[in-house]
């Protein structure tokens, strides 16, 4: 299955740093503390023993600046990402699918959350991919959150700069185009948005990460992780 779009609306994306600011006005320390007990009760397995991190689409730094260590690093065309990142995190940025300021076989994770469907085509996705896998050393990973238009249904495309529909199967589609082998695929993961008004205690997002059944039902996001095989 081949990831489809739509074309982008005129004016939207030329500031991004007011679209963004407007979407997520009030939500900024909620979204802190949730990406927190993500970090600590499900993706910290991933980021163990990593000395070379991106993340892509980094936003306001919610995934990045929880980590430490000797190569971080953030990607966003937004201005206002880079005086949301922690000091000792580099920040680039550039459209993601034009060449990575890094070598080759340089990074151990690429982590991208609510990104892909951003990116005005396909072409921009593989693209993106494809600089993903050069700069990943063998057995390094990317891992994708995203909204599955599986699940979510017409209220994808109420986000005005939703442009490309990616369900799991398209996405690890477009992965395995790039390269890389599929170590993971969870069609139902997380809630369709965490900025909708609703503030649910800590607790229960612990309780809910620990509880795959739940994410049956509830889950309108994807998680895709893949893998750089060596050569």
């Amino acid at each position: 299955m081949q990831p489809h779009s739509r074309t982008p609306l005129p004016g939207v994306g030329d500031d991004l740093q007011t679209l963004y600011e407007e979407r997520f006005a009030g939500a900024e320390a909620y979204r802190q503390s949730v990406w927190r007990v993500l970090m600590s009760d499900f993706f910290q397995r991933y980021v163990d023993g990593c000395r070379a991190v991106l993340d892509l689409g980094c936003g306001y730094g919610e995934f990045i600046n929880q980590l430490q260590g000797p190569a971080c690093y953030g990607m966003d065309l937004n201005p206002a990402a880079g005086v949301r990142l922690n000091p000792g995190i580099t920040w680039f940025q550039q459209d993601c699918s034009q060449t990575w300021p890094l070598p080759d076989n340089s990074l151990d994770l690429v982590f991208s959350s609510n990104f892909f469907e951003h990116l005005p085509d396909t072409h921009r996705l593989l693209s993106t991919l494809r600089e993903a896998h050069r700069c990943l050393r063998p057995g390094g990973r990317l891992i994708a959150l995203g909204p599955n238009i599986t699940y979510s249904g017409d209220a994808y495309w109420e986000i005005p700069d939703h442009y490309i529909a990616l369900s799991e199967e398209s996405l690890g589609d477009a992965l395995r185009t790039a390269g890389f082998t599929l170590e993971r695929v969870i069609p139902r993961f997380l809630p369709f948005t965490m900025s909708d008004g609703r503030r649910y205690p800590m607790f229960m997002v612990r309780l809910y990460l620990r509880m795959p059944l739940a994410w049956r039902l509830f889950g309108r996001q994807f998680l895709v992780i893949g893998v750089k095989q060596a050569a």
